[in-house]
């Protein structure tokens, strides 16, 4: 980072944080041990939401130089948001942290390779759905030709870092170009009808997880829910909002906001925590835009989560719910918990299964680590917790994990590989049936991790 680029960041700093909400930390320390980074890092308080804080009110009053240290203090939160649930004083933490790192990006001059890596993602990737349909085609292909086979046992993955080498490993398989384009975009209410909803598909859930998908607009048809699903959906725009990338999120929250906001429905239903966390923000995102600001708080208050529905249409009660018999932990998906204030429903969800033995994990509230993209940019500390979470997994006996967000999905599936679970499952011959809720296993045997939704239809 050159003295030009500080000192521009410096400035926006001053012009452009909320000063406010940089004043309201009161640093009493509530936050402290709830931050994930804070504890790993063995209490270094510039790894704390307070201690970031400090350092941002330091900057915007020209007592600190924002160098890289600072950039990479800024960079290794993972925005879990846990401290804002536990604050006195409702300091908004994620706000400020989003317009510091948009501030950073934003003024950064990146090397040629981070700017081509930085465009390929933000404006190529998930930016335009047409883009992401025709990656995860071609992820399909490599999965399905054989590709994947020779990428393996050739040596050629070893050119990859190793938390990709180790996200590929645990990546679903995932749908047909064709497959992906044939979406519905109405379904009627099975039996009576009790609300209508509007469905947000997303980019990844739609794609890469086109199976949860569809798995959710079954459940919601059973509820008794008819579903309206607009075209003209964009991503949700966390990974952009998160990493510095304001003005492309607030484009596609637009697209979002006009996809839904002439539709009649009850509620716009989500089914990955992090997109509907993001979502119930998009009035913040617009709070200095009087276009916007309205159309975007009407859009956030029609916002419901899969789970939060079902239980208020007592889908658990209404219909007999049976598995094999096994034990089940939850794991929660940071956003759903602390935005969107949904952690009892799925909960009481997977209590109402017959045959399941429910038992909750040591600080199951606690981030897994994954946080969008910090998995792999920050893939030390992101095992570090991923490794302290599976160690309270692995002492509840649990066969199947439940979570709610294809990150949390994707990191605790790695976290049975690093146990080296999935080598003993296939050495003592254990397989799961193809039937998305079934499976055969040893007691005390982790074997599957699974999206809440996949298991009542």
């Amino acid at each position: 980072m050159n003295q030009n680029e500080v000192t521009l960041i410096r400035e926006r700093f001053r012009e452009k944080m909320n000063s406010d909400q940089l004043q309201n930390c009161m640093r009493c320390g509530y936050c402290l041990p709830h931050c994930p980074t804070f504890i790993i890092s063995g209490g270094k308080e510039t790894s704390s939401p307070r201690g970031r804080i400090a350092l941002m009110r330091a900057v915007a009053n020209g007592e600190l130089e924002p160098d890289a240290e600072f950039e990479k203090i800024i960079n290794e939160c993972l925005g879990c948001l846990a401290c804002e649930s536990v604050c006195p004083s409702g300091v908004k933490y994620m706000e400020l942290l989003e317009d510091a790192r948009d501030i950073i990006c934003q003024t950064r001059q990146y090397s040629a390779p981070v700017k081509l890596a930085r465009k390929v993602i933000f404006k190529g990737l998930f930016k335009k759905q047409k883009n992401m349909d025709l990656f995860i085609g071609a992820l399909n292909i490599y999965q399905k030709s054989g590709l994947r086979f020779i990428a393996r046992n050739t040596g050629i993955m070893k050119l990859f870092p190793s938390s990709l080498v180790a996200t590929e490993k645990v990546l679903p398989e995932v749908g047909s170009y064709k497959a992906i384009k044939n979406r519905p975009v109405r379904l009627p209410a099975e039996g009576e009808k009790l609300a209508k909803v509007g469905f947000f598909k997303g980019c990844l859930m739609d794609t890469m997880f086109i199976t949860e998908n569809n798995k959710t607009l079954k459940l919601l048809q059973k509820a008794g829910c008819e579903i309206e699903i607009p075209g003209g959906q964009a991503c949700c725009a966390a990974i952009h909002g998160h990493s510095g990338e304001k003005d492309d999120a607030k484009d596609m929250a637009k697209l979002n906001i006009v996809a839904f906001e002439n539709m009649d429905v009850d509620y716009i239903i989500t089914n990955a925590g992090g997109c509907g966390a993001y979502l119930m923000e998009y009035d913040i995102l617009f709070q200095h835009d009087p276009q916007w600001h309205d159309r975007a708080k009407k859009f956030v208050s029609k916002i419901k989560d899969i789970s939060k529905i079902l239980v208020e249409l007592k889908f658990h009660e209404r219909f007999k719910l049976k598995l094999p018999n096994q034990v089940m932990t939850y794991q929660d998906s940071c956003h759903l918990r602390n935005v969107m204030k949904t952690f009892n429903e799925p909960r009481e969800l997977l209590k109402s299964i017959e045959g399941v033995t429910y038992v909750e994990q040591k600080n199951a509230h606690t981030c897994c680590g994954s946080a969008g993209t910090y998995s792999i940019l920050h893939a030390d500390v992101s095992m570090q917790i991923l490794d302290a979470k599976m160690k309270n997994v692995l002492d509840t006996k649990a066969t199947t994990i439940v979570t709610a967000n294809p990150g949390c999905l994707l990191q605790m599936r790695v976290g049975i590989e690093r146990e080296g679970l999935a080598k003993e499952m296939n050495k003592n011959g254990i397989k799961h049936m193809l039937s998305p809720i079934f499976l055969i296993s040893s007691p005390h045997l982790l074997v599957r991790v699974c999206n809440l939704t996949i298991l009542f239809v």
